[in-house]
């Protein structure tokens, strides 16, 4: 276990930077997985009855409660051992990661097959929760100490991993639960009891292959001293600022309006546009926002190193407002194309300010605790996993009960959205730049990058291995993606 220890990962020297994002991807894109939960939904529902529900069978609303328990424990985790990662190291948290996850899986199929809620609530809603929390700051805080000039395409390389978890779990879900799938069984205990393994050991391969850059290592080109490594605000401290609170609120916002249209995507598209979107073509609508939520994370957050963190959540805010606003207008004109149109846009930004709060916080509080002021901020996706979700179904459940058409029932959530974008804009606007410390000198940072006395080697089979490991996988989950959207337009 020693092999663990965050000693042992210091990289060497002539390391090349490169090789560290596919083990960070490796992480998020398994626990990317649980925004594809909802695959499991009518199988769970039918676990006794086999092809219908049967009297004893859970409820749908007993079921939606393990995806927000998991988000709930997602924050909480990353907000309580965030600082205890920084000490650890990235290896032990990403190991811890891959046993919670992976034995999550394990213990709601034993919950399954003793059809006990509680064990499956314990085990993908609490035990799986601490794994997405320990998985999802972990590779983050790395990646940003590998590329301290550029923050923003650093964390959309790591958290790009989570939004495309999805195009990766929901086809290979479905695949296993039809070949294990029978007369006698839905199949969902095998899966989870697959998925259990298979992600732990393709979360074992981040484990492995990460490495943290050693003292005195430094990007190529100039290093300015905005981006030293040395602790400029603790954890602690940052919650003492007006800046964190602010932030918090801008998380909270943005999540809040994208993730319950997230989850109601498929019978929003298909209530809006009765008898010209079919299940098949939902499916697909769902898809393609999944696919926008992850390339959005890379080339928002990217953009951002150029535009700048403010900059680029004020786009996301007037924008999103501007759009959620114009939604219900284009099933009044019936325009399919338009209305995925403006949630393929929103999506991305939805993910994009995932990507780009990372590196919103190291502009703010340094490099040298970001994992762990990260990790409190994320106690904000917990909060909103729980109010997006609620929000958009009860007002229309509200909308329906007073005699609104389906088709219309959304148009007064949509509005509450853009309402929320704008009171997280003046948020965003608040923000100030919090006094730094003056970072230590560094003597041994190397202008030309890699470290004192050797350039960083660039060993081309290992990086084309390192990157097929995560990215054959990742097309492979975006062909069926695209595959499936293209019901959407026929």
């Amino acid at each position: 276990m020693g092999f663990l220890d965050r000693e042992r990962s210091i990289a060497p020297s002539g390391f090349n930077r490169w090789l560290v994002p596919p083990a960070a991807l490796a992480i998020h894109l398994a626990i990317g997985e649980a925004y594809a939960f909802s695959v499991f939904n009518i199988p769970l529902e039918h676990v006794i009855g086999i092809t219908e529900r049967a009297a004893d069978d859970w409820t749908r609303s007993q079921i939606s409660w393990v995806f927000s328990i998991a988000i709930v424990f997602l924050g909480v985790s990353a907000a309580v051992f965030g600082t205890w990662l920084e000490r650890a190291g990235p290896r032990k948290a990403m190991f811890a990661s891959a046993v919670c996850f992976g034995g999550g899986f394990l213990v709601s199929a034993a919950g399954v097959w003793l059809h006990q809620l509680w064990l499956l609530y314990l085990g993908y809603g609490v035990l799986g929760g601490i794994g997405l929390g320990l998985g999802y700051i972990s590779p983050v805080s790395t990646l940003i100490k590998w590329f301290p000039d550029r923050p923003g395409m650093a964390t959309g390389l790591a958290i790009m991993g989570f939004g495309g978890g999805a195009m990766l779990g929901s086809p290979l879900s479905q695949f296993l639960m039809h070949h294990y799938g029978s007369a006698t069984s839905t199949g969902v205990l095998e899966t989870f009891l697959t998925l259990g393994a298979l992600y732990f050991g393709f979360m074992m391969f981040g484990v492995v292959t990460v490495r943290l850059p050693a003292p005195g290592w430094g990007p190529p080109g100039a290093v300015k001293a905005a981006v030293s490594g040395v602790a400029t605000v603790t954890a602690s401290g940052a919650l003492r600022t007006a800046s964190f609170w602010l932030l918090w609120a801008v998380l909270l916002l943005n999540v809040t309006a994208g993730i319950g249209v997230l989850g109601q995507a498929s019978p929003m598209i298909q209530e809006m546009f009765p008898a010209r979107v079919s299940a098949e073509a939902a499916a697909g609508f769902v898809g393609l926002l999944s696919l926008f939520n992850m390339a959005g994370r890379f080339v928002w957050s990217s953009a951002s190193d150029r535009l700048g963190r403010k900059p680029t959540y004020m786009i996301f805010f007037a924008l999103g407002a501007v759009l959620y606003a114009a939604i219900p207008q284009t099933g009044k004109f019936g325009s399919v194309v338009l209305f995925v149109l403006g949630y393929a846009i929103i999506m991305s930004m939805y993910g994009g300010g995932f990507a780009t709060i990372p590196a919103y916080l190291r502009d703010q509080f340094g490099t040298g605790q970001v994992g762990a002021i990260h990790g409190r901020l994320l106690t904000a996706w917990s909060l909103a996993g729980v109010a997006g979700p609620y929000l958009i179904t009860h007002l229309r459940d509200a909308q329906i009960g007073s005699g609104v058409p389906k088709a219309d029932a959304y148009t007064l959530t949509m509005y509450l959205m853009a309402g929320l974008l704008v009171i997280g804009f003046v948020c965003n606007l608040l923000v100030r730049r919090v006094k730094l410390a003056p970072p230590a000198p560094n003597p041994t940072t190397v202008a030309a990058g890699g470290y004192a006395g050797q350039s960083a080697v660039l060993d081309w089979p290992t990086l084309v291995f390192r990157w097929g490991w995560v990215g054959v996988p990742l097309l492979w989950g975006v062909s069926q993606t695209v595959w499936h959207s293209l019901a959407l337009f026929r």
